[in-house]
């Protein structure tokens, strides 16, 4: 269930808080460690909550951590659901229809 008065923590949030800062990992070594396309900016702009966690994020930091992809995949999910619900605008359900018999 998504929390009705707070925001959900974000999974840059949880990325610095109970892996790179437990781990002693700065962000530059992660990335390092990570290799390919990955930069400090990149682990920033996800720690600022400037970056989404897509599948292959999800992928590279369950390798990196032993967690699973769904971990970082659900913690994204939540935060961006409840972003859209801050400015979704409500729509009225449909009345029922009639079922015409031929």
């Amino acid at each position: 269930m998504l929390p009705k008065n707070r925001e959900p923590t974000h999974p840059g949030e949880v990325l610095l808080e109970e892996f790179l800062k437990p781990l002693q990992l700065t962000q530059d070594q992660f990335a390092s460690y990570l290799g390919g396309s990955w930069t400090q900016p990149k682990i920033s702009a996800i720690i600022k909550k400037n970056r989404r966690v897509t599948e292959a994020i999800a992928l590279d930091f369950s390798d990196a951590f032993g967690t699973s992809p769904e971990f970082w995949l659900n913690l994204q999910t939540r935060y961006d659901l409840w972003v859209a619900k801050k400015n979704h605008r409500h729509i009225p359900r449909i009345p029922e229809l009639k079922v015409v018999n031929f």
